[in-house]
């Protein structure tokens, strides 16, 4: 189990790493994380919800990934409420406490689902939430210490040495924990180290001989590998920032509040001629060519703030001066007339205007759609694959002239003929409910050399592969090189 001395110090990624690691050696590996909060969400084939990051984890292992990897998932959609699915599928949403009281009956899911994972694979990969040290959280724990002790499983405690204070972090998490979890806990990873390796060697040495515990691993930073990130806090790190130094395709995404699903957009990472920025403020909007509302777990109150900060006129002003807006999911619903949610299913209120792009009105219902789809773009005739989550249904209007982006073709298992998404007669405004379209790598091209063309320039008519398969081999190869194998499988199976 991969427990951490705080949150986003790295237990995922090292997670996925030792997933690829255990698979090249040639074990039966699965990934587990019990409960999970992230707006970072995937749809498995039969339909069920999960957290993003244990998808990441399944690939790594070359698993489809299932619901039981990730039996809890929590979507906050307020400061104290979110919104709990288990199993992959909704329960309601909670508040803090009534979620607390929930935890009595989830450990038997929890049990369940990781009994079924050790009793199918050789090695199952268990990653951890914050820390075992949060001492408030200790008497109802479902994610940390308790599942350690539930799969018997050794513990390697993480620390992100990079925001500084690592040796005191883990000296101070070893001192809070009880003495049989202090046994419990097997060795440390220093991740995300820059510099030279032998300036660490008398904090690992202290570290050592205070702990009594070896440090197995100094992970360096890098930057040069594209995994698709947990959720949103790492984007603190691209907010307003130049992911790409190129400029012909400026590409902005609004950073919403409760902004979900962001990863939709990690593809244009690998684009060379694409700038991706992540906004905050309305000023730091300047022009671009593409403004993409992304998804959103509180739709209502992240259009509501975007009219709060004035994003809205400048959005508006920008699409006058020929910018193409695209709204994905809870982006897609913000750009038609109206959000309804008579029973405050995600918000506290029951309607609010959109901003009227889009000849459509949003409804909100209890049931939640949660599908794989394959689909056709309607104007180039380009199959796409994606998933969609959401609550809310979109009607267009009669009278309208708009037509539909997309023709879905499979729903789940099964085949269906269904339109999706809906555009403004020039087409320069757009929207559909599919996430991870831009993962298609022709569909994404296209789409970037209509820009182009739009700008003057020719077409690239060059189509990047998004290769997750070499990006995970990159990363074992990394930690590997950088971690002691042969004490971690002492550890394992001693």
């Amino acid at each position: 189990m991969i427990q951490g001395t705080g949150s986003h110090v790295g237990k995922s990624i090292i997670t996925a790493a030792l997933c690829r690691i255990f698979l090249q050696d040639g074990y039966r590996v699965a990934p587990f994380k019990s409960q999970n909060m992230a707006l970072n969400s995937f749809v498995t084939e039969d339909g069920g919800e999960m957290g993003r990051a244990q998808v990441v984890q399944a690939e790594a292992c070359r698993l489809k990934p299932t619901v039981d990897m990730n039996p809890i998932l929590i979507k906050p959609t307020a400061n104290t409420v979110a919104q709990v699915i288990v199993k992959g599928k909704p329960v309601g949403n909670m508040s803090v406490e009534e979620y607390i009281d929930f935890k009595k009956d989830a450990i038997t899911i929890v049990k369940e689902s990781l009994s079924k994972l050790v009793n199918e694979y050789d090695v199952v990969v268990i990653e951890g939430a914050g820390s075992p040290a949060e001492i408030n959280l200790k008497s109802h724990d479902l994610v940390n210490m308790k599942i350690a002790e539930l799969a018997d499983a050794p513990v390697l405690l993480a620390g992100d040495i990079d925001k500084g204070g690592v040796f005191a972090w883990f000296v101070g998490t070893i001192e809070l924990l009880s003495q049989d979890e202090r046994e419990r806990v097997k060795g440390f990873i220093i991740n995300k180290f820059r510099g030279r390796r032998e300036l660490l060697n008398s904090g690992i040495d202290f570290l050592e001989d205070k702990t009594g515990k070896k440090v197995v691993g100094v992970i360096p930073f890098f930057t040069d590998i594209s995994i698709m990130e947990e959720d949103s806090v790492s984007l603190s790190r691209h907010s307003s920032f130049v992911i790409r130094h190129s400029s012909l395709i400026n590409i902005d995404v609004i950073l919403l509040p409760h902004i979900s699903n962001f990863t939709d957009f990690d593809p244009f990472e690998l684009e060379s001629d694409v700038r991706l920025r992540y906004i905050r403020r309305f000023n730091e909007i300047d022009s671009p060519d593409v403004i993409i509302i992304p998804g959103s777990k509180n739709t209502i109150s992240d259009l509501q703030y975007l009219r709060s900060l004035g994003i809205y006129k400048k959005i508006k002003k920008c699409v006058a001066d020929g910018t193409e807006l695209i709204g994905i999911c809870g982006g897609y619903q913000m750009l038609g007339k109206r959000i309804i949610d008579k029973d405050c299913i995600e918000s506290g209120s029951s309607t609010e205007e959109g901003f009227g792009f889009l000849d459509m009105v949003t409804s909100f219902y209890p049931e939640k759609a949660t599908y794989q789809v394959n689909a056709i773009h309607i104007d180039s005739g380009v199959e796409v694959s994606g998933y969609e989550i959401h609550m809310g249904k979109s009607e267009r209007s009669q009278k309208s002239k708009q037509l539909p982006v997309f023709k879905i073709v499979r729903r789940g298992a099964n085949k269906v003929e269904l339109i999706d998404g809906l555009k403004t007669e020039d087409g320069n405004i757009w929207g559909t409910y599919m996430h991870g379209i831009f993962e298609n790598d022709f569909f994404r091209r296209r789409f970037l050399d209509s820009i182009r063309i739009k700008k003057g320039s020719k077409p690239l008519n060059i189509t990047t592969k998004y290769d997750r398969e070499k990006e995970y081999n990159k990363l074992a190869e990394v930690v590997r090189n950088n971690i002691d194998m042969d004490e971690i499988y002492r550890i394992i199976f001693s």
